[in-house]
């Protein structure tokens, strides 16, 4: 039997300036995808004049995306971590190299280095169902191990 349970996921994060001691996330949203690892382009192609197929390799980051509960301590954490990271006329940003560790119930994790949160929302937004949006919280990769 093959179980794909994803609860109990826990993801680690570090980040040089903003938390350095590191911050543990678990307060994952119901109504988006908690942990979301999108595929990326290895390779591109092309076809040459007569048909000849023309192949390169192509580097792209890692860019996973967390949804949180809104206004849960995890989501205050990453609210900082964004703002720390935004820049503005006056303020300077944080420039913080973030690692991700995500350990998934089974007992494996990946690992993502080198990366730097790119996307967030500033603010609460209310769905038009009555209740607070989910925060995503996209961040970008260099390089990714597994153990």
């Amino acid at each position: 039997m093959n179980d794909v349970s994803g609860f109990g996921l826990r993801i680690r994060l570090t980040a040089s300036a903003t938390f350095p001691a590191g911050i543990t996330l678990s307060q994952f949203a119901d109504d988006a995808d908690p942990f979301d690892l999108p595929s990326i382009q290895v390779r591109d192609t092309a076809m040459g004049l007569n048909g000849d197929l023309i192949a390169w390799s192509k580097a792209n980051p890692i860019k996973p995306t967390i949804n949180i509960i809104p206004a849960s301590d995890d989501d205050r954490n990453l609210a900082v971590l964004l703002e720390a990271n935004r820049t503005g006329k006056g303020k300077f940003g944080a420039r913080d190299t973030i690692t991700m560790t995500a350990t998934y119930p089974d007992g494996r994790t990946i690992t993502l280095s080198q990366g730097v949160i790119t996307d967030g929302m500033p603010g609460q937004s209310v769905a038009s169902a009555g209740r607070l949006k989910s925060k995503a919280y996209v961040f970008a990769f260099e390089g990714m191990s597994r153990a």
